[in-house]
C-alpha cells in the first residue's frame, strides 16, 4: 500500500476500532420531556453516548430501537422523570456564614476550599442538579473542578464558573471588609476590586484570561458585607458600564447582584443578563425587565440558610449584618410575587452557600408560596435556567441531541412540587447515580 493510500484509509482503520456506544435504556412511569408541556404518560427513552436518542411513547425494550443484546435497561417504571435540574446560582467552595465563614476566609487554604467544594458538588448532584452556575469563589477552585468534572475525574454538576465577582471598593465584594487595616494589602490579591472605568475594564479582563465563562457584578451593596453601607447602588454607572461593554466584547453573560431598586433599574438599563436577589423591584424595575429580556433569579433559599444559623447560635452574626439578614427574611418573596404576574422570566437558583448545598430543591417550595405554580418552578429550572445560561441547545430539556441528564422522583412534582426534595435516581450524561 502507497503512503498516499494509507493515509486515505486511517478513517475506515480508526472507524474500525471505534470504543462501542454506551447505551441505556430508560423506562418511565410518567415523562416530562419539555417542561412546560404535558407530561407524556409512560414512555421509553434511548440514551446513546451521553445524549439523548429517542423517545418513545410506552414501555419497550431495547429491541424495539434496533439496540444490541444486553443492553442496559433502568426499569423506572413507577417514577416521574423530568430533565436535569439547573441551579443559576450558587458558591460551591463552602456553606459557612457569618463570623464562622469570615474566620474560614483566613484559615483555610485555597486546596481546603478546592475538597469543600467537590464535596458539595457531589452532593447538589445527588440532589438532581445536573447544571449549575457558580457565581463567585475565592482562589480559582471552581474553574479546576469544573475541568474535573467535564474530565470525568469527579463526580458532580456540569459547571459554568464565574470566578471571582467583580466589585467596587468597599461594596459586597470587598475581601477586606471587617478586617483590621493593616491585613487590607494582604486580603486584596483577587483582582475584583475596581474604581473608575479603567479599573473596571481591567477586572473584567483578569476573570477572562483566568477562564470565567460568565461575569458576576456586584452592583449594590449586600446582606453579607461586613459594612453598614445600606443595600443601594454603590458603583457608578460609567463603572457598571465599563464592566457590561468589556464583557460584551469579550462574549460573556453578565449575571448582577442587585437588592436596592436603583441598583437593578441600572443594571437593566445597560442590558444585562440576569438579576440576583431583587429583593427591592420597583414598577420601574417590572418594565425593565420585560423590555430587556433578561431573567430574575431570586434566590428564595436564603433565608433558610440565616434561619438555621440563628436558631443554632443567636450570635452568628455581627450587628450590621444581622439587622440586614432580618430585613432580607421579612421581605424575601415579595419581589416575586410582582414579576410573576408582570411576565417577568424567572431562573431557578438558590445562593446555595448561604442555605446549605445539597438541599437545592428547598427552593421549589419558596417559588410556589410566593406565586409560581409547580410547573412554572420545574421550568424556571429547566428551560429557562437553561437558556439564561446559554445552553438551551444541550440542556433543559429531553430531546434528541441533548444531554443524557434526568432526574426520577417518586411522585408527581407537577402537583406536589416538594417531591422533588427526595431524588430517587439522577442520570448526568447517560451515567446513574443514587442518592
Amino acid at each position: 500500500m502507497t503512503l498516499r493510500r494509507l493515509f486515505l484509509a486511517l478513517p475506515l482503520l480508526a472507524a474500525a476500532f471505534d470504543a462501542p456506544a454506551q447505551v441505556l435504556v430508560v423506562q418511565a412511569g410518567q415523562l416530562l420531556d419539555r417542561p412546560g408541556q404535558a407530561p407524556r404518560g409512560a414512555a421509553t427513552l434511548l440514551l446513546r453516548d451521553g445524549k439523548v436518542d429517542q423517545v418513545r411513547d410506552g414501555h419497550v425494550g431495547p429491541e424495539a430501537f434496533g439496540a444490541p443484546a444486553g443492553t442496559e435497561v433502568l426499569d423506572l417504571r413507577r417514577h416521574f422523570v423530568l430533565p436535569g435540574l439547573i441551579d443559576s446560582h450558587v458558591h460551591l467552595t463552602n456553606d459557612l456564614g457569618g463570623l464562622a465563614g469570615q474566620l474560614a476566609e483566613v484559615q483555610r487554604s485555597p486546596a481546603d476550599n478546592a475538597l469543600e467544594a467537590a464535596a458539595n458538588a457531589r452532593k447538589t448532584l445527588l440532589a438532581g442538579f445536573t447544571t449549575v452556575r457558580n457565581l463567585g469563589d475565592g482562589d480559582g477552585e471552581i474553574r479546576a473542578l469544573r475541568d474535573a468534572v467535564n474530565a470525568g475525574k469527579l463526580p458532580g454538576p456540569r459547571i459554568l464558573t464565574a470566578n471571582t465577582s467583580i466589585s467596587a471598593t468597599a461594596g459586597h465584594g470587598d475581601p477586606r471588609l471587617g478586617y483590621r487595616a493593616d491585613l487590607h494589602e494582604a486580603l486584596d490579591t483577587r483582582g475584583n476590586v475596581c474604581d473608575g472605568v479603567e479599573s473596571c475594564r481591567r477586572a473584567v479582563r483578569r476573570q477572562v484570561a483566568e477562564g470565567a465563562d460568565v461575569i458576576k457584578l456586584l452592583i449594590t451593596g449586600g446582606v453579607n458585607s461586613r459594612i453598614g453601607a445600606g443595600l443601594g447602588a454603590q458603583m457608578f454607572e460609567d463603572e457598571a458600564r465599563a464592566v457590561v461593554e468589556t464583557s460584551r466584547m469579550y462574549g460573556k453573560k453578565v449575571a448582577v447582584h442587585a437588592h436596592g431598586a436603583d441598583g437593578i433599574n441600572l443594571a437593566l438599563r445597560l442590558g444585562v443578563d440576569s438579576i440576583e436577589h431583587g429583593t427591592l423591584l420597583d414598577a420601574e424595575g417590572l418594565q425593565l425587565f420585560r423590555r430587556s429580556g433578561a431573567y430574575y433569579v431570586p434566590t428564595l433559599s436564603t433565608v433558610n440558610g440565616y434561619r438555621e444559623r440563628l436558631a443554632a447560635d443567636p450570635g452568628a452574626y455581627s450587628g450590621e449584618v444581622l439587622e440586614k439578614i432580618r430585613w432580607r427574611i421579612d421581605i424575601t418573596g415579595k419581589a416575586l410575587e410582582q414579576a410573576v404576574p408582570a411576565g417577568v422570566k424567572i431562573a431557578f437558583g438558590t445562593d446555595a452557600g448561604v442555605s446549605l448545598h445539597g438541599r437545592n430543591a428547598d427552593e421549589f417550595e419558596l417559588m410556589v408560596a410566593h406565586g409560581m405554580t409547580p410547573a412554572q418552578a420545574i421550568v424556571a429550572a429547566t428551560r429557562n435556567a437553561a437558556d439564561l445560561l446559554g445552553l438551551g441547545d444541550s440542556v433543559g430539556s429531553l430531546e434528541p441531541g441533548k444531554h443524557a441528564d434526568l432526574v426520577a422522583v417518586s411522585g408527581n412534582p407537577l402537583e406536589d412540587v416538594t417531591v422533588l426534595k427526595r431524588v430517587d435516581v439522577v442520570v448526568k450524561g447517560g451515567e446513574v447515580f443514587r442518592p
